[in-house]
């Protein structure tokens, strides 16, 4: 019957449009359509393709990389709890999300609408007409938008498991294109597998035309599209390691190296440095801030990410307080609000994001060097090469006045890269994703300790390792199906 009445609607679609000269909707929906009508060219000019383009980047600066994404990776992992008071919070921290949680079907809109801008500029870019724009800065475009539709579909991989692949919009409606519209307004999951391949079809594109350098870190460079190739062939089910140490090599040998301090990351004298491979910039002006920061430090009310007691402990027990400090601020917050975890007057922060006033200009680096010698540390490891591994730990450990790792054999190796990338990485986002690929997750999760230093009380099971389709998505599309548990 639903498939009846959609069918319905797309026909009374095609002829309220038979009378219109032109149709165009701009405004991406969940499900990353466009349509518009045959033979049209959507882009006439440069200037619409760059804007078009300016367009996908601006995404970086929505509510999941502002929040969600710190949120997905740290939240719900054992380096904080949710703080504040959002119950869709409260469920991905404690891992007992439902399939109505707003977080859930907002961040699966906000990713698929970045997908279907870039499915715009990949798709329209090289029949643009106007002579002005060459053939090299088509595909330097066609590239760029690759490298963020890439981004965007890792993301999903990660958080629901398989997930649609949209890769074209509708270009044109029709009674006998129905069938073809149909799929495409209501997609069925794709495996895994098949959103991995073009996943790394979409970067191996990107690294072959994207420029070297850019004008700050915010734009997709050859160094960016090494990373992320990197991260991906380490977090595939059959992991390939030649591939890892192939694409760290390639960051590392690019021309960039790690501040010498380490607080030179967070003190905000510094964006865009040397150490930064791709980063999120923010000018500060009432267009253009950072109101995510605020959402993570401050007094005037109680915070999301609040540090746990298991990080803070982990931090202790290394003695690394160059890092801690830098992580983790306290404050006398007495008076204010009560915690369960934390005394009120040693509350803890997250400390990296410092700017914290409106409109705030604080920039995310949302990859950077440190995290690619140790990815490249887990590579070497994992191939056996466990003193190679051990050099480029203690070149980290190193900034940060810590001694040499103690780890000789392979399996202390994994839990000492594990912990230092902890230590080094903590609220950058990356925690969960971390312990999800290297199927340390539940055990981890589930042992860590809480205020009175006895297990804290999670219970993650294999179920609550990937998110719900939304069921947002699932009323309007039966062809969706729902992860297993929910």
């Amino acid at each position: 019957m639903k498939i009846i009445i959609k069918t319905s609607f797309l026909l009374l679609f095609v002829i309220s449009l038979s009378s219109c000269e032109k149709f165009l909707d701009t405004q991406p929906t969940g499900n990353s359509v466009f349509i518009e009508q045959e033979g049209d060219t959507i882009f006439k000019t440069a200037n619409e393709v760059e804007a078009a383009l300016s367009a996908v980047y601006g995404d970086f600066q929505n509510e999941y990389w502002q929040l969600d994404f710190l949120v997905n990776g740290d939240a719900q992992s054992d380096d904080a709890y949710a703080g504040a008071d959002n119950p869709a919070n409260f469920q991905i921290a404690d891992y007992r999300i439902v399939a109505t949680n707003s977080n859930v079907s907002r961040d699966w809109a906000y990713l698929y609408q970045t997908i279907g801008k870039a499915n715009l500029v990949i798709n329209n870019v090289e029949i643009t007409p106007d002579p002005s724009l060459s053939d090299q800065r088509k595909r330097e475009i066609k590239g760029e938008a690759s490298f963020v539709r890439a981004v965007m579909y890792f993301q999903a991989v990660q958080l629901w498991g398989d997930v649609p692949l949209q890769i074209k919009e509708v270009t044109s409606v029709s009674a006998g294109n129905l069938d073809e519209i149909f799929s495409q307004l209501y997609p069925e999951r794709k495996p895994k597998e098949d959103v991995y391949a073009l996943i790394i079809a979409d970067l191996e594109y990107a690294l072959e035309h994207v420029k070297t350098t850019q004008p700050h870190k915010g734009f997709a460079t050859k160094g960016a599209v090494n990373a992320y190739l990197a991260k991906v062939y380490a977090t595939l089910d059959q992991k390939d390691y030649a591939k890892v140490l192939q694409y760290c090599d390639a960051v590392i040998s690019g021309g960039y190296s790690l501040l010498p301090e380490y607080d030179m990351l967070w003190n905000n004298q510094n964006e865009n440095s040397s150490e930064s491979i791709f980063e999120v910039n923010y000018e500060g002006t009432s267009s253009n801030a950072n109101w995510g920061a605020s959402m993570f430090r401050g007094t005037d009310w109680k915070k999301f990410n609040i540090p746990s007691n298991d990080l803070a402990k982990a931090f202790d027990d290394e003695n690394d307080l160059i890092r801690k400090n830098s992580s983790i601020s306290f404050e006398n917050v007495t008076g204010k609000w009560s915690d369960a975890n934390w005394p009120a007057a040693n509350y803890p922060f997250t400390n990296k994001y410092r700017i914290i006033t409106s409109p705030s200009p604080q920039n995310y680096i949302l990859v950077r060097l440190a995290d690619i010698i140790l990815l490249k540390a887990e590579a070497l490891n994992e191939q056996g090469d466990v003193s190679a591994a051990a050099t480029l730990v203690n070149q980290i450990r190193s900034r940060v006045d810590l001694p040499n790792t103690t780890a000789t054999t392979q399996e202390s190796m994994r839990l000492a890269i594990e912990k230092e990338r902890r230590l080094e990485l903590a609220f950058e986002g990356h925690r969960w994703f971390d312990l999800k690929r290297t199927g340390r997750a539940i055990e981890v999760i589930n042992n860590a300790i809480g205020p009175d230093g006895n297990k804290y009380g999670y219970n993650l099971t294999p179920n609550g390792l990937l998110w719900p389709i939304p069921q947002s998505e699932l009323d309007k599309n039966e062809l969706l199906t729902q992860n297993p548990g929910y």
